[in-house]
């Protein structure tokens, strides 16, 4: 494949979305304010030669006038008090150099020269060029030679000016990242909502603030989010009253069966008007498992909640233990987080012959309560497909065991209206751990358990 000629240019554009934002911004800053910079820096040496230029040809006539009425022992004491920033007179011969190599020098000279009416006769020439620095030669009326030393420069650079300098482009910097923070800070917010976006739990709408644009969009998300809900819980609906109503038809169905003669023909139809009965009565009860946690938190002790499900499984000849539990109280719904326990053993029991419950107290401050078997487990790829409803492993999981598909389905969806997690894992040695990751702050002031 040919890579596009702008390829290799987005290779070097930074990856978020701020940081290509603020590169953008502050570049052009700093471009504009170079701009000022070297606009203000030429005006300044213009202004600065033309300065120089205007006093020069206005000395320079005092100058030598003065110099030709004193005598030679008063001039060497007058000299130095004539000299200026960038030009000074000297008593002398020129020094040797060459013929005069830029424009500024030879105008400087013709300067001189119609200042003084052309009455000398001058020689100029260049004695350096890093810095430049030409001498322009007359001489007196006495015989005497003078020199011109000129030294061209700009008007020096104040010592406070690169600190400024710094404090600027520093707040042009500050600046593009509060401009850039305050752009990109309802793209954030958006993105993390779309993130946590679950039609099973209940979030907050965005606040709708700020610019046009982002009012818009967080409208536009919350209207999304409203009819993604709206439109999951009409379909809950729909699956909840097919349910409920097949279920008298069913029944119907079976109990003209069981009216009729004693066959093989008989009982494998009533088995199966026995599955589709379960699958019924499970579709029904996913369907409610979205408004499971319903109600007042309360505090309860956990090692109880789960002591009394483990031993009434056991009073029915169930294979199911209670292992290690760490004792901990934590604000819960206890009839939606009991409906959760039963269904993960149901599992167990089902898949892998026998279940082991146990509660582990996490690093994070979540409790951890596991329903372990030993049954055939699950193929990695599988982990998260099972959690959807209506999906089984046909090779190890069949109908003769009376699995629909939808008991981690359900324990799922309850799961997540107590904002747990539940997270699947097979076992060393074979098997399944179903852990159930329970939060212990409240999000509200629970009520006390009776």
């Amino acid at each position: 494949m040919n890579a596009t000629p702008s390829t290799g240019w987005r290779r070097l554009l930074p990856r978020t979305l701020a940081a290509r934002l603020a590169l953008i911004l502050f570049s052009g800053l700093l471009l504009a304010h170079a701009l000022s910079f070297a606009l203000l820096f030429s005006e300044r040496y213009m202004a600065t030669r033309s300065m120089m230029l205007t006093n020069l040809d206005q000395d320079v006539v005092v100058s030598v006038a003065l110099l030709e009425r004193l005598n030679p022992a008063e001039r060497a004491r007058w000299a130095p008090r004539l000299e200026r920033r960038t030009y000074r007179y000297l008593l002398g011969p020129a020094r040797p150099g060459v013929p005069l190599t830029s424009d500024r020098a030879r105008e400087v000279t013709a300067l001189i020269d119609r200042s003084l009416d052309h009455r000398y006769r001058l020689q100029a020439r260049t004695v350096s060029t890093s810095p430049e620095r030409f001498e322009v030669q007359l001489t007196l009326a006495d015989g005497q030679p003078l020199t011109i030393e000129v030294t061209p420069s700009v008007m020096p650079i104040a010592r406070w000016l690169p600190v400024v300098l710094a404090v600027q482009l520093a707040l042009l910097l500050l600046c593009a990242w509060l401009a850039v923070r305050l752009a990109t800070r309802p793209l954030v917010q958006l993105a993390d909502a779309v993130e946590r976006l679950d039609p099973a739990r209940a979030h907050p709408p965005l606040p709708r603030e700020g610019p046009v644009e982002v009012v818009k969009a967080a409208t536009a998300f919350n209207a999304m989010q409203a009819r993604i809900g709206h439109y999951l819980a009409e379909r809950l609906q729909i699956l909840a009253a097919i349910s409920h109503d097949l279920q008298t038809p069913i029944t119907r169905m079976k109990l003209r069966l069981e009216a009729m003669e004693e066959g093989a023909d008989r009982e494998r139809l009533i088995d199966d008007l026995e599955q589709l009965l379960q699958l019924v009565r499970e579709g029904i009860a996913y369907a409610r498992s979205t408004h499971g946690a319903t109600g007042p938190a309360v505090w309860l002790d956990l090692h109880a909640l789960l002591d009394s499900v483990v031993c009434d499984y056991q009073d029915v000849g169930k294979p199911v233990t209670l292992g290690e539990c760490a004792r901990a109280s934590l604000s819960t719904r206890p009839p939606t987080l009991r409906r959760i326990v039963e269904n993960l053993i149901d599992n167990a029991v089902k898949y892998g012959g026998s279940a082991e419950v146990g509660v582990r107290r996490l690093d994070d401050g979540r409790m951890a309560v596991d329903v372990c078997d030993r049954g055939p487990g699950i193929p990695e790829q599988e982990m998260q497909a099972v959690l959807q409803p209506f999906y089984r492993l046909e090779s190890s999981r069949n109908r003769d065991t009376g699995g629909t598909g939808l008991g981690l389905a359900i324990a799922q969806q309850l799961v997540a209206t107590l904002g747990g997690e539940l997270v699947l894992a097979n076992r060393d040695g074979g098997g399944l751990r179903a852990t159930l990751l329970l939060p212990v702050a409240p999000a509200s002031t629970p009520t006390p358990a009776r």
